[in-house]
């Protein structure tokens, strides 16, 4: 259960003002579909952090643990810092649906932005600290689900007073805790 509510809480807060969110509001002010919209976010979420979590599993089974540590630790401090700058869609990005629903058009999106993002890495260390991928995987799932599907029914309606600067602080923050409790053997405590 810890690995679960690790995994939610990590995430949701990681994804505040990530591109993943910048798209579920583009997708929500484009298409005004919210349930085609959020189940694509939820099935692309599972699909991709199911095969981070794989890949977390994997590098826990083939690499010492002394390395484990360190590479954990500095990988959450690292996303620690990646969570300070704000992501921006390009301009030139462009969401077409083309003969596609928005259902499929989501899933895609989705799937393809969430490929190295800092979620979906942090997904792969979590994975690689617990044993149980099934509360990884939901837990980072749910945490997407937390951040994503506000912003899919607020569209840009609640987005500028939101204080995406203070939340990311604060994932930050987390983060580098997380990244210094792991490096430090701490990491049972907080992990």
């Amino acid at each position: 259960m810890e690995a679960f509510l690790v995994s939610t809480l990590a995430i949701a807060v990681g994804e505040i003002g990530d591109k993943t969110q910048l798209l579920a509001l583009l997708l929500a002010a484009r298409y005004k579909k919210p349930l085609p919209i959020v189940l694509g976010i939820l099935v692309a979420t599972l699909a991709n952090h199911a095969l981070a979590a794989l890949l977390g599993q994997w590098v826990a089974a083939h690499v010492s643990a002394d390395v484990l540590r360190w590479a954990l630790g500095l990988s959450f401090i690292a996303i620690a810092a990646w969570t300070l700058k704000p992501d921006e869609m390009e301009e030139g990005e462009a969401i077409s649906n083309g003969r596609y629903g928005v259902f499929l058009v989501t899933c895609f999106t989705f799937f393809l932005a969430e490929i190295g993002d800092k979620t979906q890495l942090a997904t792969v260390a979590l994975a690689a600290k617990y044993s149980s991928i099934g509360w990884v995987v939901a837990g980072s799932t749910l945490g997407m689900m937390i951040a994503d599907v506000p912003a899919v029914f607020l569209g840009k309606i609640a987005s500028p007073n939101f204080p995406f600067k203070t939340v990311r602080i604060v994932a930050a923050t987390i983060f580098f805790v997380l990244g210094a409790a792991v490096l430090l053997g701490m990491g049972s405590q907080f992990l």
